[in-house]
C-alpha cells in the first residue's frame, strides 16, 4: 500500500497547530508565573487556580474522550466476542465524572492540594504516601501507553510505516509541547483537539452509514451478515462480570491525578462542580460516532473493499478498526479529516496524563522526600525531565500490543483494586484510618491482584475464581467480579487493621502505629498554610 501523502499532510498540518497553540499557551503560563513568584510549580501543576471555565470544560472532556475512549469503543462493538452491549465507556465515564463532581470536588479542593498525593500524604506521612504513589504512576504508564498505542496506531494506517515509529513520533509531539507549558498547554490546545475530534468524527458518520459495502446496520445488529451480531450479548450469568468492567471504569477513574488537576485548576468549587456534570454529558455525546463505526465495520464484507480479506479482525486488526474504517468505508476526500479528527481525539489525553504523573513525581517525591529544600526553578526542571521519562515507558510499553481496550481496562483495573478503598477511606473516614492500615490494605490489594492472575498479560491465576466459563475455542471468562470483591477485601482490610493498631497502641503492646510522620507533615503544610494565610491577609486589606 502506497503512503497516503494527504492524510499524511492533514495530521502533519494538525500536529503543527498543535505545537503553535502550545506555543502561545506557554506564554501566557510564563506571564502567569511571573504574578506567582512564589509558587511558579503550581502556575505549572494547576494552572494558577484561575482556568476559564470553557476552557476548563473543554479540557476535562478532553481528557477523558481520548485514544482509549474512542478507538476502545469501536473496538469493543466491532469485536464479535463482545459487541455493543459490553462498550461500557460512555455509560462509565458519565457516571465517573458525575460522582467526581458530587463527592470529590470538595475534599480535594478544600486544603488547596495541588495532587491527588497531597492527602495521603498530610494524613500518613510522605514515606507511606510515597508507597500509595505506586499504583497512581502505574494507572498514569498504563494510560499513556493505551492512548500512544492509539495514536501510533492511527499514524501507522496512514503513512503505511511501523507502528513502533509511529508512536515515537507522536511521543515527541505530545511530550513537546507539554514541556513547554505545562496546564496551560495542556488545556488550550485541549481545546483545539475537542474541535477537530467533535467536527471530523461527526462528518464521517453519514459517509460511513452510506457505504456501498456495508449492510444495514440495524439488520445486522440482531441477525448478524458478516460476522456475529454487532449488538452483542449479555447472559444472566455474565452480569457479574459486566457490573464489575462497569463499576471499574466508574468508579476507578476518580483514582487519575488527570481529573483532580482540572478540578483544581478552577477558581471556585461551584466552577469545579460545573466542570464535571458538563463532561458528564460530552462524554456520551463524543463516543457516539465511534460506536456507529464500529457497528458498521462489524456490518461489512470487507472482502469487497480495498481492504481485501482476510477481514481486520482475522488480521487482528481489531484495535485499529476505527482508523481503518475511515480510510476504506468513506471518500477520499472525508477520510482524510476524519484521521486527523482521530489523531486530535488519541493526543488529547496523553497530554494531560503526561503532565499529571510528573507533577506527582516532582512535587510528591522530590520535593517532600528526596530534596526537601528544592527550589520552584529545581522543581520545575524534575517535572520536565519527567514528563520525558513517562512518555518514554509509555511509548515502550505501546509497542508491545496491538490492543487498545488492553492498556486501557488494565490501568482501570490497576487504580480501582489499589487505589480507590485508599482515596475514599482518606476523604471520608479519616478518623478511622491510620498509617498501619493503609499499608496493610496495599500489601493485601496487590497480593489478591497477582494472585488473581492476568491471562492477558500471561499472569497465572493462583487462586481460582468461581463462575469461569470456558468457551468453545478455549477462551476463558471470567464471571465473578473479582476487582470489585478485591476493592471491598482491600477497604475493610484498611479499617480493620487501622481500628487493631489503634488498640495495640491504646494498650502499650506496641510503639504508635496511627500517627502520621509529625515533622514532614509539618514541611509539608507549611507552604499551603503559609499562602492561606497571604489570602487572608489580602481580603482583611480590601475588606478595610
Amino acid at each position: 500500500m502506497a503512503v497516503n501523502w494527504i492524510g499524511l499532510l492533514s495530521i502533519g498540518v494538525f500536529y503543527i497547530i498543535i505545537l503553535a497553540t502550545g506555543i502561545w499557551a506557554s506564554r501566557k503560563s510564563k506571564h502567569e508565573e511571573k504574578k506567582s513568584a512564589g509558587s511558579r510549580s503550581e502556575v505549572v501543576m494547576v494552572g494558577g487556580r484561575n482556568l476559564n471555565i470553557w476552557v476548563s470544560i473543554f479540557t476535562m472532556t478532553a481528557t477523558w474522550v481520548g485514544g482509549g475512549y474512542i478507538l476502545g469503543n469501536a473496538e469493543v462493538v466491532y469485536d464479535p466476542t463482545k459487541g455493543l452491549v459490553w462498550a461500557i465507556g460512555p455509560i462509565a465515564f458519565a457516571l465517573n465524572l458525575i460522582i467526581g463532581g458530587l463527592f470529590f470536588v470538595k475534599p480535594i479542593r478544600a486544603k488547596n492540594y495541588v495532587t491527588l498525593m497531597d492527602p495521603f500524604q498530610e494524613k500518613y506521612g510522605n514515606t507511606v504516601g510515597a508507597v500509595l504513589f505506586i499504583p497512581s504512576i502505574l494507572g498514569d504508564i498504563l494510560w499513556i501507553a493505551c492512548v500512544l498505542a492509539a495514536l501510533g496506531g492511527t499514524v501507522s494506517v496512514v503513512m503505511d510505516i511501523s507502528s513502533s515509529l509511529a508512536v515515537g513520533i507522536s511521543a515527541a509531539v505530545a511530550v513537546l509541547y507539554t514541556l513547554m507549558g505545562g496546564l496551560y498547554s495542556v488545556a488550550y490546545t485541549d481545546v483545539i483537539q475537542l474541535c477537530f475530534m467533535l467536527f471530523g468524527l461527526w462528518l464521517c458518520v453519514p459517509f460511513i452509514l452510506t457505504n456501498p459495502y456495508s449492510a444495514n446496520i440495524t439488520v445486522a445488529a440482531e441477525t448478524g451478515l458478516h460476522q456475529e451480531p454487532w449488538l452483542g450479548k449479555l447472559e444472566l450469568e455474565d452480569a457479574g462480570r459486566w457490573i464489575d468492567d462497569l463499576l471499574l471504569l466508574a468508579v476507578g477513574g476518580i483514582c487519575y491525578q488527570a481529573f483532580y488537576q482540572r478540578v483544581l485548576s478552577t477558581a471556585t468549587d461551584a466552577q469545579a462542580k460545573i466542570t464535571c456534570y458538563a463532561g458528564a454529558v460530552l462524554c456520551p455525546i463524543l463516543g457516539i460516532p465511534s460506536l456507529i463505526i464500529g457497528a458498521v465495520a462489524a456490518s461489512t464484507n470487507w472482502n469487497q473493499t480495498t481492504f481485501g480479506s482476510p477481514s481486520p479482525y482475522e488480521q487482528g486488526k481489531a484495535g485499529m478498526i476505527l482508523p481503518i474504517a475511515l480510510q476504506y468505508l468513506c471518500p477520499f476526500y472525508v477520510s482524510v479529516v476524519g484521521i486527523g479528527a482521530l489523531a486530535a481525539t488519541v493526543m488529547s489525553s496523553v497530554d494531560s496524563t503526561l503532565l499529571s504523573a510528573a507533577s506527582q513525581l516532582g512535587r510528591n517525591i522530590f520535593k517532600n522526600i528526596i530534596y526537601k529544600q528544592a527550589s520552584e526553578k529545581t522543581i520545575l526542571v524534575v517535572v520536565k525531565l519527567s514528563i520525558v521519562l513517562c512518555g518514554a515507558v509509555g511509548a515502550g510499553l505501546a509497542m508491545t500490543t496491538r490492543s487498545v481496550h488492553l492498556f486501557w481496562v488494565l490501568s482501570a483495573d490497576v487504580l480501582y483494586s489499589m487505589l480507590t478503598p485508599q482515596v475514599t477511606c482518606t476523604f471520608f473516614l479519616p478518623q478511622w484510618v491510620n498509617r498501619f492500615g493503609a499499608c496493610s490494605g496495599f500489601v493485601l490489594a496487590i497480593l489478591l491482584r497477582v494472585l488473581v492472575g492476568e491471562p492477558q498479560l500471561g499472569l497465572p491465576d493462583v487462586l481460582p475464581l468461581p463462575w469461569d466459563k470456558i468457551q468453545e475455542d478455549g477462551h476463558r471468562y471470567r464471571l465473578f467480579p473479582f476487582r470489585t470483591a478485591i476493592m471491598l477485601t482491600t477497604t475493610g482490610t484498611i479499617l480493620l487493621a487501622s481500628r487493631l493498631a489503634r488498640w495495640l497502641s491504646e494498650k502499650g503492646l506496641v510503639k504508635s502505629l496511627c500517627d502520621a510522620e509529625t515533622d514532614s507533615n509539618a514541611h509539608y503544610m507549611a507552604p499551603i498554610q503559609t499562602d492561606m494565610d497571604e489570602d487572608e491577609k489580602l481580603n482583611k486589606e480590601q475588606e478595610g
